[in-house]
């Protein structure tokens, strides 16, 4: 049986019913292998978690297995190793979305805003992130956060200069808005119990909410994806088959509709597990030890 896709993407997704497993892990494995935008990188391998300093050996050794599919990638930090991803990334012609961890800790911001005004003066970032979902955690106000973008606009203002965050603050925080070069929005229908068959027209709805916010700027999709397993969420189940057909479906989007995203995430990350339940440790498209999981 063909696999080949019809020429448009229906608004739920694929028709995914009468297919095999194998047909299933086979689409998958032509979509994965067409490329995509973006890639998160995970940097923590077993037994590391933030705060261990990575060295360039093992970011480079994971860079060199995503780097045939993904034009982009985005860090998370500028401080203890992960300032690294993005220089890297550089050496295999990979474009990079930089992000500073922003959080309580004022000395580890003034450090991770350095380090990424470095990072753009060195040449090594095309958008600048100032900060992940800092409103959503409640760990900066708004007045904060905007001190930390203008800096950073000041600092490097020939880089595009953003914030990530839910899609939905972006709407509730105008000010932070109007502050942003570009629209760095996370999309999770997992995260909100959406049923699979859903999510895609779900995270449709997400993406249009933050290009009304947006006014006219540009909007990219920072994080999506589905995990592989672990506890389900009201209507979302974690599953291999469900992680393939969101992956599938978003990357199908993504390329006839030309939405930037960055799919969440390339490994998995065990030390996940105490921040986000069980299925912390199952977003990844590569598992733990870096073989391809579908």
């Amino acid at each position: 049986m063909s696999l080949r896709l019809g020429k448009h993407l229906a608004l739920s997704g694929i028709d995914y019913s009468g297919k095999s497993p194998e047909q299933l892990q086979n689409l998958f494995r032509q979509t994965l292998e067409g490329g995509m935008h973006g890639l998160c990188y995970s940097a923590y391998e077993e037994g590391q978690q933030p705060g261990d300093i990575l060295t360039t050996e093992q970011i480079r050794r994971r860079m060199s297995i995503i780097a045939p599919y993904t034009k982009w990638v985005r860090s998370f930090s500028c401080i203890e190793g992960n300032e690294l991803v993005p220089k890297v990334a550089r050496e295999f012609g990979i474009k990079t979305l930089v992000g500073a961890w922003l959080g309580k800790d004022k000395d580890l911001n003034e450090k991770e805003i350095a380090g990424l005004i470095e990072l753009a003066k060195e040449g090594c970032v095309d958008i600048a992130a100032v900060g992940n979902e800092v409103l959503y955690r409640k760990d900066l106000s708004e007045d904060e956060l905007l001190a930390y973008i203008h800096r950073v606009k000041e600092a490097i203002p020939n880089v595009t200069v953003g914030y990530v965050d839910a899609y939905y603050e972006f709407t509730d925080c105008p000010r932070i808005t109007e502050a942003c070069d570009v629209i760095l929005s996370n999309c999770y229908p997992f995260w909100e119990g959406c049923q699979i068959d859903y999510s895609l027209v779900y995270m449709k709805q997400m993406y249009q909410q933050a290009v009304l916010a947006a006014k006219g700027k540009k909007v990219i999709i920072t994080e999506t994806g589905w995990p592989s397993q672990g506890k389900s969420l009201e209507g979302a189940d974690p599953s291999a088959e469900n992680a393939m057909k969101y992956f599938i479906n978003t990357q199908q989007w993504s390329r006839e509709e030309g939405i930037e995203i960055f799919y969440f995430s390339s490994f998995d990350e065990s030390w996940k597990v105490g921040a986000e339940g069980d299925v912390g440790a199952y977003w990844g498209l590569w598992d733990m030890h870096q073989q391809l999981k579908f």
